[in-house]
């Protein structure tokens, strides 16, 4: 096993663990018999919950409570903003995976991006129409690159339509959702510790919408289907504590340990790219590529250590073998874009867990090295 003698998690962008107030949350939720649409008291006390939730996750990314809207996750809530709009849509590369499949169902064109993983803003105003539809990630869940709001208003005030995938970015970094450039804002309740299978589509009410489901009109019409009272509440209980973490500056700390591991690593091995190192990234997230050692092969192999790490997106389980769409768009080769691996930390992450990867990634390239030998 490992020097820490248990298994150590470190795959938090696919989905964190659940915090313990989002599970105490979920609990007492249960208790909720009424459906939120009911008026008798039942009903009304189920629609607390709701509430109380919307709340929550709005004073996460600063919107009005009723701009957010509850979905089954960020993969719906991005086909919801999506299916209502005919004009031309743009997808960089590095944002949701179910945004990026429109690139390859040839409904949106890629965004070029550059080499420090953000999308090139210098030939935006080239390729994007007034009227259309834009899809960035506000922070990439594989490098851990950040885009730049500010650059963001410059380049598309008046012109373009926004939506900013934030499932990554949101309880890592200040998320304002209600800044004049974004229009849509997608959320993942699983990144939050939350539960998985709920999210929210923060739809700023200048925004014109039609509903991707047709129904009951729930969430103001915006979406049928009765709301899932038991994973909003845990979605509302882990975006309060998110606040709190990233108010009391916990996500610093993490940041220090990803430098530190970063610094170690490439000191144990002068051939180590680390993608998306040359700007502003999230806190938490590494991505490390040793050209011609196959991502596939350190995941097993660090698994069988008791480490959790990634190949590219959660959402591209079962494909880890082919090269990551990512890093291809920044410009490496298939080799190199095969080679990579995600970490990525969280609030329960120890220094001791890291180092004890370090160790862990290090026997391992060891091992490589001399076996090629």
């Amino acid at each position: 096993m490992t020097a820490t003698d248990h298994r150590v998690y470190l795959d938090w962008n696919a989905t964190a663990p659940l915090r313990p107030e989002a599970k105490a949350a979920m609990l007492a939720a249960m208790d909720a018999v009424g459906n939120p649409s009911s008026v008798h008291a039942e009903g009304r006390a189920a629609r607390a919950v709701v509430e109380k939730a919307r709340g929550q996750v709005a004073a996460l990314v600063g919107c009005e409570p009723g701009e957010v809207v509850f979905t089954s996750g960020a993969t719906e809530a991005a086909a919801t903003a999506v299916a209502a709009h005919r004009g031309d849509l743009h997808v960089a590369p590095t944002a949701h995976e179910c945004l990026v499949a429109l690139i390859d169902g040839g409904r949106a064109a890629a965004l070029p991006v550059g080499g420090d993983g953000r999308v090139a803003r210098e030939r935006l105003e080239t390729v994007v129409e007034p009227g259309s539809l834009v899809c960035v990630s506000w922070a990439c869940g594989e490098t851990g690159a950040v885009e730049s709001g500010m650059l963001w208003r410059q380049c598309l005030d008046h012109r373009a339509i926004l939506l900013r995938d934030a499932a990554q970015a949101a309880g890592k970094l200040p998320v304002d959702a209600a800044a004049p450039w974004s229009d849509m804002v997608i959320l993942s309740s699983g990144k939050l510790g939350g539960p998985t299978g709920c999210g929210a589509l923060i739809l700023r009410d200048r925004c014109s919408f039609s509903p991707l489901m047709q129904g009951g009109g729930q969430e103001r019409g915006r979406r049928a289907g009765t709301e899932n009272v038991i994973g909003i509440a845990g979605f509302g209980a882990a975006a309060e504590a998110a606040r709190r973490e990233l108010e009391a500056g916990v996500w610093e700390r993490i940041a220090r340990m990803r430098d530190a591991l970063e610094a170690r690593l490439e000191a144990a091995a002068s051939d180590l790219v680390i993608p998306g190192r040359a700007g502003p990234r999230l806190p938490n997230t590494t991505c490390l590529a040793v050209p011609g050692w196959a991502g596939e092969t350190q995941v097993m192999g660090l698994d069988l250590a008791g480490f959790a790490v990634s190949a590219g997106s959660a959402c591209s389980s079962g494909k880890v073998k082919r090269a990551s769409r990512v890093l291809l768009a920044m410009g490496f080769d298939e080799t190199t874009a095969s080679s990579a691996i995600r970490v990525s930390m969280g609030p329960a992450t120890t220094e001791a867990e890291v180092m004890a990867f370090a160790d862990a990634w290090e026997g391992l390239y060891r091992r490589r090295v001399s076996r090629a030998a």
